[in-house]
């Protein structure tokens, strides 16, 4: 198998014998295929029903277009798994193959988890083969990335013949998320058992509570020890969020390398003035404006180089070109100027570039 795409004549047999050969338990009744659509002309129908019978219809589709998604994924793993047996150019016939196909890599191999996925819930008995009709795809693929214990209590539910949707496996999946984490104080755990506490409302602060580092879990479980009520989980899962939000904006802005700034204790000051959430914005708008201006220098650039070429071309043959290019001159230029439009009562902007050594700016300190 080389770069040049002819493992993909190998492959295909490969694929044309895992359709033919493999019991295909997923294939649907073929009666299913003949949808009995309304007619949009028809009067005598109500606009209720006439969208019952269309949802209908799209269910079917959905639940065909999961079974399909499923065997792609199989074709895909079947040529991957073939290139890695015996090819010799490090995946580029598997890519090669995806390209004739039109697929992506990120789709390929998220049709390749699908597929695991399932074979895995069929294999260990937890799924019978027929029930994966019970599914939606969207239900299917949020069931097959929950935990075990959800997957099992989805899959009794599908095998007892109940239809499956996204919303089911979402609210299952907050309800043991919210009764049964290690994340949660006992008592919002114990309370949520007891239906005092809506899961819905408690899944999103284990959710936020995971991504903060054990110190600060503690310090947010001890508010909710202290007060285990809807309206401070509320507070607490937005605290959490604040937090992981200036956090991840504070590393990642470059004005704060310039000095030595404690972060952790200036989100403590805020939260202690009940101003995190304005403190966490700060520094999402801090991110966001150093990403403009790199983007911007590197556009102002490419810019300059770009009409500095056109101008040793041109000349006095070719004065509209020339006025074109002293236009250009105004956001070229080591000075910018740009209009605000019309909503900003025409104002412009004047910004001033300046180019400086490394040298010239303080160092960030060592770590």
């Amino acid at each position: 198998m080389d770069g040049d795409g002819r493992c993909v004549t190998e492959c295909r047999p490969l694929i044309v014998g895992v359709l033919l050969t493999s019991s295909i338990a997923l294939d649907p009744d073929p009666s299913l295929l003949q949808l009995d659509l309304p007619d949009p002309e028809q009067d005598d129908i109500s606009t209720m029903e006439f969208l019952a019978r269309l949802e209908q219809a799209w269910a079917v589709c959905d639940r065909f277009d999961l079974q399909t998604e499923i065997w792609r994924g199989r074709i895909l793993r079947a040529v991957r798994d073939k290139e890695k047996r015996g090819g010799e150019g490090r995946g580029a016939g598997f890519l090669q193959w995806l390209r004739e196909q039109e697929i992506s890599k990120t789709r390929a191999y998220g049709l390749i988890q699908l597929a695991e996925s399932a074979d895995s819930m069929l294999s260990d008995g937890t799924l019978e083969e027929s029930s994966v009709n019970q599914f939606s795809k969207r239900a299917f693929m949020e069931t097959a990335q929950a935990v075990p214990e959800v997957q099992l209590m989805i899959s009794e539910a599908a095998n007892e013949g109940q239809e499956i949707t996204r919303k089911q496996v979402r609210r299952l999946t907050d309800e043991f998320t919210a009764a049964t984490s290690p994340l949660l104080p006992e008592e919002i755990r114990q309370r949520t058992q007891e239906n005092l506490l809506p899961p819905r409302a408690v899944a999103p602060l284990v959710r936020e509570l995971a991504k903060l580092p054990e110190p600060q879990q503690e310090d947010l479980r001890k508010v909710l020890r202290d007060e285990p009520e809807l309206d401070r989980i509320k507070d607490v899962t937005s605290t959490a969020r604040w937090i992981t939000k200036a956090t991840e904006s504070g590393v990642a802005v470059r004005a704060f390398q310039q000095g030595e700034l404690d972060l952790d204790r200036a989100m403590q000051e805020a939260q202690r003035l009940d101003a995190l959430g304005l403190l966490a914005d700060a520094m999402g708008q801090a991110q966001a404006l150093e990403s403009a201006v790199l983007k911007l220098h590197t556009s102002w650039r490419r810019l300059g180089g770009l009409q500095e070429r056109l101008w040793v071309e041109s000349g006095s043959s070719t004065p509209y070109l020339r006025d074109v290019l002293n236009a250009l001159q105004t956001l070229s230029g080591a000075t910018m100027r740009v209009s605000l439009g019309e909503l900003a009562g025409g104002k412009r902007v004047r910004l001033q570039l300046v180019e400086e050594a490394p040298d010239q700016l303080d160092p960030p300190p060592l770590p």
